[in-house]
C-alpha cells in the first residue's frame, strides 16, 4: 500500500510539473513570438509523409515556388503538401474528375501561404470542393469563382479559374492564393496557436499603422496597385494584399515596404527571396 502511495504521488506531481512547464512555455513562447514576430520553431517532423511518383512529378514541374526553395524546405515542402492531401477531404462537382493535379496544385497552395506556420493545416477548413467553373452559391445567391465557408469548414474553387490564376504570374490575380489568404485570416480569428496570433496581432498593427497615416492611405488608393475590390472590407484587403505580395513582391516592396513588411510578417515569410 506505501508502494502504491508514492507510486501515485510521484505520477500525480510528474503530470503537475508537466502542465507547469506546458503553461511556462506557452507563455515564453508567447512572449517571444510578440517580440520577434515568428515562434520559438515552426518544423518537427516525427514521420516524414511522402507524395507518390505522379505527385511529385506534378509539385516539380508545374509549382514553380517549389523549385525556389532549398533542398531542405523543399522536403519539407513535400511533407507537408502529403499531410495536407491525406488531412483534407477533396471532392469534385458537376462530373469534374478529382486528380491528383488538382489535389496536389490546391494543397501545394495552402501550403505556400501558410509555410512559414507551424500549424499549417488551417483546421478551419476540413473540406475542399472543386467546381469545373464559376458556380452558384447559396451564400448570396450569385455565381462564385471561389469561396469560404468557416461554418460548414468547406473551401470552394472554380478550376478553371484557379488555372488561370497561375496562367500570368504577375497581374496579381489568383483565386487560390485569394481564397486561401481568406481562410488563413478566418482561421487567425478562431484559433489561438501561435502562427494564427501572430497574423492576428501583425494584422491589428498593420491597421493601426494605417490609421496613423493619412497620406499612406491616400497612395494606396491613387496608384492603383491594389485593385479596387481590395477596399471591400478587411477581409478582401487582406486576400488582395496577400495576392500581390506573392505574384509581385518586388513591386509591392518597392511601392510601399512598410506595408509589404507586415505582410512578410504576418505570413512570417522568409523564403525564396521574398
Amino acid at each position: 500500500m506505501a508502494n502504491s502511495g508514492l507510486i501515485f504521488n510521484i505520477l500525480f506531481l510528474t503530470l503537475i510539473g508537466f502542465i507547469v512547464l506546458r503553461y511556462i512555455y506557452r507563455f515564453a513562447e508567447q512572449t517571444y513570438a510578440e517580440t520577434k514576430n515568428r515562434p520559438f520553431y515552426i518544423n518537427f517532423i516525427l514521420i516524414r509523409r511522402r507524395l507518390t511518383k505522379s505527385q511529385l512529378y506534378i509539385l516539380r514541374n508545374q509549382f514553380s515556388f517549389y523549385n525556389k526553395l532549398s533542398s531542405k524546405d523543399r522536403r519539407i515542402f513535400e511533407h507537408r503538401v502529403a499531410t495536407f492531401i491525406n488531412e483534407k477531404q477533396f471532392h469534385t462537382r458537376q462530373d469534374l474528375e478529382l486528380t491528383d493535379e488538382i489535389k496536389v496544385l490546391v494543397a501545394a497552395t495552402a501550403v505556400k501561404l501558410t509555410f512559414g506556420f507551424r500549424s499549417y493545416l488551417l483546421p478551419i477548413i476540413r473540406t475542399i470542393l472543386v467546381y469545373p467553373e464559376a458556380f452558384y452559391s447559396r451564400m448570396n445567391e450569385q455565381l462564385h469563382k471561389g469561396e469560404v465557408n468557416p461554418q460548414l469548414g468547406i473551401i470552394a474553387l472554380s478550376w478553371k479559374d484557379f488555372v488561370e490564376g497561375y496562367d500570368d504570374a504577375n497581374d496579381n490575380l489568383n483565386l487560390g492564393i485569394h481564397e486561401f489568404g481568406h481562410a488563413i485570416h478566418l482561421n487567425s480569428y478562431k484559433f489561438s496557436d501561435v502562427s494564427a496570433m501572430i497574423f492576428r496581432d501583425c494584422f491589428m498593427a498593420l491597421k493601426r499603422y494605417l490609421r496613423a497615416n493619412e497620406d499612406i492611405r491616400r497612395d494606396l488608393i491613387s496608384t492603383r496597385y491594389f485593385r479596387e475590390y481590395a477596399y471591400t472590407n478587411e477581409f478582401e484587403f487582406v486576400a488582395v494584399l496577400i495576392e500581390c505580395f506573392i505574384e509581385t513582391p518586388m513591386e509591392f516592396k518597392t511601392k510601399f515596404p512598410e506595408i509589404y513588411n507586415y505582410v512578410r510578417r504576418m505570413l512570417n515569410f522568409n523564403f525564396a527571396n521574398y
